[in-house]
């Protein structure tokens, strides 16, 4: 094999971030619902499970096919090169998902690929008993959409938001993918001021200092296609070179995370110091209300709470406005703030320059932008 078939999946409203992410790092794509598709030289999935920010994780595309029978999902299965991705005693798991499809029972499809792979790779091998399954794990899935099966192998193992730092977490935490997602859905430049005043365990504020020094998320974690044998050492050793060659730790950078939780503050900074940026972002506790702003031309990015649950809201509301009042005296600021809260912008004060609708998990939510007055010379 020179080239593959690889998808970088995304959360719903991302798929647009990551392809602009795969595009940077040189490849062309395809978007659809949910993940970016794309050619690309075996080099690429060490190179793009390092640096993507803010895909879910990325898979090899093994093979495509029109499947209305138990009958075919299996010949198409085992005509498939399995021998070229799966070591002798690899062990590979397979899960599966079915939608609007003939093939509804999804364990009979996981068991039926099983066996036509297990068939294949036993002829090839020339194996007569039970495969050993005692070496490197490639996970596998069969999703059906519409008669049409699609069989991937997972090369990032762990989902690419465990970036390895996180030591500690609030009640409801940011997926750090999401979180650089907002960061990157704005114009802050590491030269200009962040601050993050509802920073919970600061993901926000650690996914914007790692952009700000041109940090690999993926450069403190391991992934399940290390140990595969048809991606060579040398791909490995090459992306991590250029890691460390294009890190940019001499860029200064002005970040704030605040957040009236001194036990969050704590957790945050624990999460900073794990991530090797401790003395890069000052944390502080405190209100809303309270928030010191002496900079000009900065960037405010938030992930407040929702107010969804009982008794919530008229709490959250104030936060809102005590928000829109502060931010009322430093028009050269940007605002962002991701929330489910329906009368947000009446709360703040102002309508959103531009609003996006984004999903939080499985929580629609709005990322409301707010431009600032650039002044010159700032």
């Amino acid at each position: 094999m020179q080239n593959v078939t690889l998808i970088a999946t995304a959360a719903m409203g991302l798929e647009s971030v990551v392809a602009n992410e795969v595009k940077q790092l040189g490849y062309d794509v395809t978007v659809e619902n949910g993940k970016v598709i794309f050619e690309a030289p075996i080099s690429a999935i060490p190179r793009c499970n390092l640096w993507l920010r803010t895909a879910d994780r990325v898979r090899v595309l093994v093979g495509k096919f029109k499947a209305t029978t138990f009958d075919e999902l299996f010949e198409s299965t085992k005509a498939l090169p399995w021998e070229d991705y799966i070591s002798e005693d690899g062990m590979f798991p397979v899960t599966g998902k079915s939608l609007n499809s003939k093939l509804y029972s999804v364990p009979d499809c996981q068991a039926i690929v099983k066996k036509a792979i297990v068939d294949r790779l036993k002829l090839k091998y020339g194996i007569a008993t039970k495969m050993p399954e005692t070496g490197a794990t490639y996970k596998l899935e069969i999703a059906l959409l519409k008669d049409v099966a699609t069989l991937t192998m997972d090369t990032s193992g762990a989902g690419l938001h465990k970036r390895g730092y996180r030591v500690g977490q609030g009640e409801a935490p940011l997926k750090e993918t999401m979180a650089a997602a907002l960061v990157m859905l704005t114009n802050w430049k590491p030269d200009y001021p962040l601050i993050d005043p509802f920073c919970g365990s600061g993901t926000i504020a650690i996914e914007a200092a790692l952009i700000g020094q041109n940090i690999a998320p993926g450069f403190n974690r391991e992934f399940a296609s290390q140990d595969w044998k048809w991606i060579r050492n040398k791909y490995w050793e090459e992306a991590a070179e250029e890691v460390e060659d294009k890190a940019n730790y001499d860029q200064k950078l002005d970040i704030i995370g605040s957040d009236i939780d001194y036990n969050l503050i704590k957790i945050a900074n624990d999460n900073a110091i794990e991530a090797g940026l401790g003395d890069l972002i000052s944390w502080k506790q405190m209100q809303v209300r309270d928030l010191f702003i002496r900079n000009e031309n900065g960037y405010l990015i938030g992930n407040p709470p929702y107010g969804q649950r009982l008794g919530d809201e008229d709490a959250v509301a104030e936060i809102y406005r005590e928000l829109g009042n502060v931010m009322r005296s430093h028009p050269s600021w940007s605002v962002y703030i991701l929330t489910a809260f329906e009368n947000f912008e009446k709360q703040f004060g102002k309508k959103a320059t531009k609003k996006r609708k984004l999903f939080n998990g499985f929580i629609r939510t709005d990322y409301y932008q707010y431009f600032g007055t650039k002044i010159k010379g700032e």
